[in-house]
């Protein structure tokens, strides 16, 4: 996998991707955030044109969990989404919200992902302890004026991430993940430094080699042990990852709705005025 466009926080992949889901369907928050992790959607199954809804993004994750800061120390998680709708479809006007839904997302600053690509929305990064649930309000489209948006069924996808990334855009490796050897020898010394990072030195064949490991990590190995090249060398702090799932929506025609309802009422008075016309009959041979 190439990381030299990697991408963690939302801004750092509207920097590097014009449009953050591949081809394949992956969207590539995933490429700096490794670990696979749970994430859901709310949304209604369908909606009327040029009305305002809201859509729930869900990112669960146990209570008590401590990261690992970029520092070094420990603190809780942060979390991130990004949903992208069909085209039309796009974040909500504060003025087209109602009180309750500017309840829910007081605090959350939401925005589309690109002035090009209105209809992808991202947030992050927040804090995680009173945002494992972002409401995200969503104003659909008019077909009747915007005519590359039809009354038809439509996917949406959703991507959620709690914690740091294990990638920075640039390449590195962030102290959030696992530190591997990359030489295989006998592990001389391990040398804690002031800032709570770590040099391990390793004997090769030729000569000793020196790698260096960030602070907040846990060195995994003791000096005397021989490792091999890719080995751990730290235990995995990472408790975090980033998850992605789908849904659908319906744009509904309001004259459908109006004609299914006139249906419905025609069935009834039919079937209301056969049980009286039925008794009327029953009344006339009784007598």
């Amino acid at each position: 996998m190439p990381f030299e466009n990697c991408s963690a926080f939302p801004v750092y992949a509207q920097q590097a991707y014009t449009n953050p889901r591949e081809a394949t369907g992956r969207l590539v928050c995933a490429n700096c955030h490794l670990a696979q992790k749970a994430v859901a959607i709310e949304a209604p199954t369908s909606v009327l044109p040029d009305t305002v809804f809201e859509a729930v993004v869900k990112i669960p994750y146990a209570d008590g969990l401590k990261q690992v800061q970029g520092n070094g120390t420990k603190g809780g998680l942060n979390v991130g989404g990004i949903v992208v709708l069909p085209e039309g479809f796009k974040l909500a006007a504060k003025d087209r919200l109602s009180s309750e839904l500017k309840a829910k997302t007081k605090g959350v600053y939401i925005q589309p992902y690109s002035a090009e690509k209105p209809n992808i929305l991202v947030v992050g990064p927040i804090g995680g302890e009173n945002h494992r649930e972002i409401t995200f309000p969503i104003q659909s489209p008019n077909p009747a004026q915007d005519k590359g948006t039809f009354y038809i069924k439509y996917p949406i996808y959703v991507g959620g991430n709690r914690g740091r990334g294990q990638v920075n855009p640039n390449g590195e490796k962030t102290n959030n993940t696992i530190y591997t050897s990359s030489s295989a020898g006998k592990v001389q010394t391990v040398v804690k430094g002031e800032k709570g990072n770590y040099v391990v030195n390793i004997k090769t064949d030729s000569d000793v080699t020196a790698q260096s490991i960030p602070a907040g990590l846990e060195v995994s190995v003791r000096p005397g042990d021989f490792v091999k090249v890719d080995q751990p060398l730290t235990y995995d702090p990472n408790v975090g990852g980033f998850g992605q799932n789908e849904t659908e929506i319906v744009l509904q025609n309001p004259n459908r709705v109006v004609g299914l309802i006139a249906f419905f009422f025609t069935v009834v008075m039919s079937q209301t005025f056969f049980v009286l016309k039925k008794k009327q009959f029953e009344k006339v041979q009784a007598a």
